[in-house]
């Protein structure tokens, strides 16, 4: 296959994702659980990860023995039960920020449900404020918060080193529902959310054309969810200051 992506319609894309599911490693009740909860209680529960995302992230943690994760974007804490899932080997700290007091208190409210609250942190307010005051560094970092604000929070990430030398930092949502990419790339999306989504992509094409630019990073941009880039730190960046 020469090209990255098969040309699914919105209804083959779902027997896809289905049978994804269908064939790969099944969510633990808990995931599943909290999942169907959220999807009932947010009207935007869409900004949630999806059963195969919440397996990947399960996997990657496993796969790459995270000692810490840093997630910036907890929402409900979908994602943050993903990550502590995978390091209980590990045994893993988890640091996830939020700003929005309904979604901090509907975390809260998820990790003393399942009593997560021995390795998960959750740190309120701005991301960008709470990234200046972190230290030490991440083996994985998700980025999954306010569009507008991943160019700063990545420049900061790697600024302050807080990934580590062989860490990876996934940024979640470049894709913008198609939108990120051509305005009229995605005909299929609910007309009430494609604003929103417009502005986000206007933002996020700003920001991929920035992190591929970083003479410090290499970067993998994968068709995958709503697109996902992977970033590391070049060979010897981060030890030399220099490529």
């Amino acid at each position: 296959m020469l090209g990255s992506i098969l040309p699914f319609t919105p209804e083959a894309a779902s027997i896809v994702s289905e049978y994804c599911e269908k064939h790969s490693n099944s969510l633990p009740s808990s995931l599943q659980e909290h999942w169907d909860w959220t999807s009932k209680s947010f009207k935007d529960a869409d900004k949630m990860s999806s059963h195969i995302q919440g397996a990947w992230m399960i996997f990657m943690a496993e796969d790459r023995k995270a000692r810490r994760i840093l997630e910036i974007g907890c929402y409900s804490g979908y994602s943050a039960l993903a990550w502590y899932e995978g390091t209980k080997s590990t045994k893993a700290e988890i640091i996830t920020l939020e700003l929005s007091p309904e979604m901090i208190a509907a975390s809260r409210k998820t990790f003393d449900k399942y009593n997560v609250n021995d390795r998960i942190k959750l740190i309120e307010g701005p991301a960008g404020d709470s990234l200046e005051k972190l230290t030490g560094d991440f083996d994985i970092i998700f980025v999954d918060a306010n569009k507008d604000g991943y160019e700063a929070y990545v420049k900061t990430i790697l600024d302050k080193k807080l990934l580590s030398p062989t860490g990876i930092i996934l940024c979640d949502n470049v894709f913008a529902r198609g939108l990120t990419i051509a305005e009229d790339v995605n005909p299929h999306l609910d007309p009430k959310v494609r604003d929103y989504w417009l502005a986000c992509g206007k933002a996020l094409a700003h920001f991929n054309t920035y992190v591929a630019s970083d003479p410090r990073v290499d970067v993998t941009m994968l068709p995958v969810f709503d697109g996902v880039s992977q970033i590391k730190w070049k060979v010897g960046y981060r030890e030399n200051g220099r490529v």
